[in-house]
């Protein structure tokens, strides 16, 4: 184990986010407010600590998959107490668990909150509620990584650590560059929601801060009532958005260097497109006429399924409300979530897919023993290890998901709430149903049940794996 060089990286990520910590602040001045300065505080503190941490780089650089593994978890937990802070020293959110809990929720793109009135936040704090989402949404390491690259391809292994999906590649030759485009894809996104919200008479402070949030599909939301308050336009700008931004981002890569064919052929888009525009169909039937008109069924439909498929979790109406058909639909998106080499939570339509075509391989070899089938996507063949990955992660989500349900159904709330709230925490997704519905918050929890619920999030944004590596004794055992 390098920890020399796991220390020099972490240190690297506390020089990020002090920088980061910057912004709000300047949004503190801009809006003569006081709490402000724990933001300087904070920076300052971490600047000097990931000073000491990098001031001389370690000789040994030699990075493994398993060090990737440990680093990319470790980086999240620091992230997670060192965001915190702020929230905590200023009196914010003033149980540490809350702001713990609101933290991890914010850097994993979750959304779920602990807040019963997010509007009543300073707006410095509720800008750096709605900032963490949009630097967990691609991953600081993804952009530690682009400033500092490693050496002899070891960037690699923390880049697939930390992005989700059953299969993670360069776009470029270097792993240096593939952060950059990334990124630039990202940003590209980010700043033309901001326009089109604007455009559509949002404030700026709420179109920075929506934008934030949305193409991170992280769902936190500046005023109480999510989306629901806002006009018919703005959701429909957001709809758009948030159906962008569940897409692979090799997709809007290959249409940036123009190779279309590709871009369009790619199985997964098409999956994605076709569950997410059947599923506005089917909410769309079952709400019209129980409260909704056409348009506002639609727009509602659009919106929602937008929100739960990329694991979002903004809300335009209180779903909670909707027939039991809707909710159930609802429920199976959160499961699903949107493309890998997204932003997006939940297992990804790329698993579901991999595991469609191996359902159908065991019913053609079973009809056929002595043909031969290779499961394919997108005309390449699917190895072993992408296959055996895929299944051994659907085992243990499902491990994880019902051992997390018995373990917060100690606070004896009912099933639905539970079941929906796990699926929001694994999921990254935000609202769940009953009592951790759309109009609801998370603070009804004990202690307890919030830290199995942070733990949840950070396992389904970081894949569970790693932090079941750093868990491993294997891990810690001398050879």
């Amino acid at each position: 184990m390098n920890k020399l060089m796991i220390s020099y990286l972490l240190g690297w990520i506390l020089n990020i986010i002090a920088a980061l910590m910057i912004l709000p602040f300047i949004v503190s001045l801009y809006y003569k407010e006081a709490c402000g300065k724990y933001f300087i505080l904070c920076s300052l503190v971490y600047l000097i600590i990931g000073y000491i941490f990098t001031r001389k780089r370690p000789k040994n650089e030699r990075f493994f998959a398993k060090e990737g593994f440990v680093m990319t978890a470790f980086a999240w937990l620091l992230l997670s107490i060192v965001g915190c802070l702020p929230f905590f020293i200023s009196g914010s959110i003033p149980s540490f668990t809350n702001s713990l809990f609101e933290c991890i929720s914010g850097f994993t793109t979750t959304g779920a909150s602990i807040l019963e009135n997010c509007g009543k936040l300073p707006r410095c704090m509720n800008f750096w509620r709605c900032f963490i989402q949009w630097i967990g949404g691609m991953g600081v390491l993804v952009f530690m990584l682009a400033l500092i690259p490693l050496t002899g391809g070891q960037d690699l292994h923390i880049m697939k650590a930390e992005s989700p999906g059953p299969n993670v590649g360069k776009l470029a030759p270097k792993v240096k560059m593939t952060a950059f485009y990334l990124y630039a894809i990202y940003f590209a996104l980010t700043v033309l929601e901001i326009i089109s919200l604007v455009l559509a008479k949002m404030p700026l402070y709420d179109a920075v801060c929506t934008s934030f949030t949305t193409t991170s599909t992280g769902g936190f939301g500046v005023r109480p009532t999510s989306m629901a308050e806002y006009s018919p336009a703005i959701q429909y700008v957001l709809s758009v958005f948030l159906f962008l931004s569940g897409f692979n981002y090799n997709f809007f890569f290959f249409v940036w260097i123009k190779r279309f064919k590709e871009a369009i052929t790619m199985e997964e888009i098409r999956g994605y497109v076709i569950i997410f525009w059947l599923a506005v169909i089917f909410i769309m039937g079952d709400i019209l006429g129980k409260g909704y008109n056409m348009e506002e069924s639609f727009r509602h439909a659009f919106l929602q399924v937008g929100s739960i498929l990329t694991t979002a979790g903004f809300a335009s109406t209180d779903f909670d409300l909707w027939p039991s058909f809707s909710k159930s639909i609802l429920v199976l998106l959160m499961l699903i979530g949107g493309c890998a080499g997204s932003t997006c939570g939940g297992i990804k339509v790329s698993r579901i897919l991999i595991y469609l075509k191996t359902v159908k391989k065991e019913l053609e070899q079973l009809c056929h023993p002595r043909n031969v089938k290779v499961i394919q996507m997108d005309k390449k063949s699917i190895s072993h290890s992408v296959l055996r990955s895929a299944n051994n992660f659907f085992i243990v989500y499902i491990m994880l998901f019902a051992i997390s349900v018995l373990l917060i159904s100690i606070d004896n709330f009912d099933l639905e709430t539970n079941f929906t709230a796990v699926a929001s925490a694994v999921g990254n997704i935000g609202p769940g149903l009953s009592l951790v519905g759309p109009t609801r918050n998370f603070d009804l929890y004990s202690d307890f049940s919030k830290f199995v619920l942070m733990f949840d999030m950070l396992a389904g944004r970081l894949e569970i794996f790693p932090l079941l590596v750093i868990m491993s004794p294997s891990t810690w055992r001398k050879k």
